[in-house]
């Protein structure tokens, strides 16, 4: 019988990846959404879906009882559900710690504890790296997260840490970009019309991983059998705003481009307005003060030398390769409206 894979929060940019790859890769696979979830990137008639309630513990015993047969259980468990930003910064505890437990409870009370468990963190769970030497972030880092975003994600990786005999790993990559991604598409459409816009005037150091890498990273991790560990994900390499916007515009074709540096206080005042008006309307916003906080940290290059040791983790997709099937998508799209 083939392998069984289940990937909460499968409805997403980086979760419809994960469930392309498990399929190719020979797993029965099985995708965790809500009732409301988009099914947009899930339209593999191979897959079964599992719809979960993750505010109700009981609700998600029963769905994952109907979804195996008692004494079955899922090989491999991908939870890649969270949210990076909320109309009310409470709803980050909520989501990406509670909702983990709920899960993770429901697991064990209806013995359905996977060989492995991978959970999607973040960098932002370890907060502000060295400023001074730009020494890479690494596993020996001290997590010191600064924003309510990274802080639910550490209160979620330690809980994991408290459970006895439960076989996690943790994932903390960096900025995920490729398809149908969002938050690099709005940077590629303004250099698309000529303006960049950056924050800060020190020196910054970005790093980048494409979601085909860090999907295949997931599998090559569990083949490898590592368990109870956190590893760093990212490009082994880190750009300047300059040289991401070079690549950008040359796979654009833009001839040029006006970069705009913004004082980290206009950013600021415009996040603070930008987060107060969307809660006034009940929506999150893309720029907020806990993005602020995000934004303005310089140094963001990252030692990956523990998952190239445990499951030789080795990217294929350089920052420019990964911005050319990016923006092919992103012209695609734009010549079909």
């Amino acid at each position: 019988m083939n392998k069984k894979l289940l990937v909460v929060g499968a409805g997403g940019f980086i979760g419809g990846f994960i469930a392309a790859e498990g399929l190719r890769r020979g797993f029965d696979t099985f995708v965790a959404v809500r009732e409301s979830t988009s099914r947009r990137y899930l339209t593999d008639n191979r897959l079964h879906f599992v719809t979960l309630d993750y505010d109700n513990g009981e609700s998600v015993m029963e769905s994952l009882n109907d979804a195996l047969p008692q004494g079955e259980k899922w090989d491999y468990i991908i939870y890649n559900l969270g949210a990076t930003k909320c109309a009310n910064f409470m709803d980050f505890n909520r989501i990406n710690f509670l909702y983990l437990r709920n899960f993770v409870e429901a697991l064990r009370k209806t013995d359905k504890v996977p060989h492995r468990f991978l959970f999607m963190s973040s960098l932002s769970a370890l907060g502000m790296g060295d400023e001074k030497n730009y020494t890479p972030i690494s596993s020996t880092t001290m997590p010191n997260p600064n924003t309510r975003y990274g802080l639910s994600k550490i209160k979620a990786e330690t809980y994991l840490e408290t459970l006895d005999n439960f076989p996690y790993i943790v994932f903390r990559p960096t900025g995920v970009y490729g398809p149908h991604e969002k938050d690099y598409l709005m940077m590629i459409k303004s250099i698309d019309n000529h303006w960049d816009f950056g924050v800060g005037y020190r020196k910054q150091l970005l790093t980048f991983i494409y979601v085909e890498d860090l999907v295949n990273a997931m599998f090559d991790a569990y083949d490898a059998g590592v368990v109870k560990k956190k590893y760093i994900i990212s490009e082994d390499a880190s750009y300047t705003q300059k040289q991401f916007r070079e690549i950008v515009a040359q796979e654009l074709g833009v001839k040029w481009v006006i970069p705009i540096k913004l004082p980290l206080w206009i950013v600021y005042v415009a996040s603070y307005i930008a987060e107060k008006w969307a809660a006034i309307q009940l929506k999150a916003s893309t720029l907020n003060r806990d993005k602020f906080k995000i934004m303005r940290q310089r140094n963001w290059s990252c030692d990956v030398s523990d998952a190239k040791t445990d499951f030789n983790f080795n990217p294929i997709y350089s920052l420019k390769e990964g911005i050319k099937v990016t923006v092919d998508a992103y012209q695609k799209e734009k010549d079909r409206k």
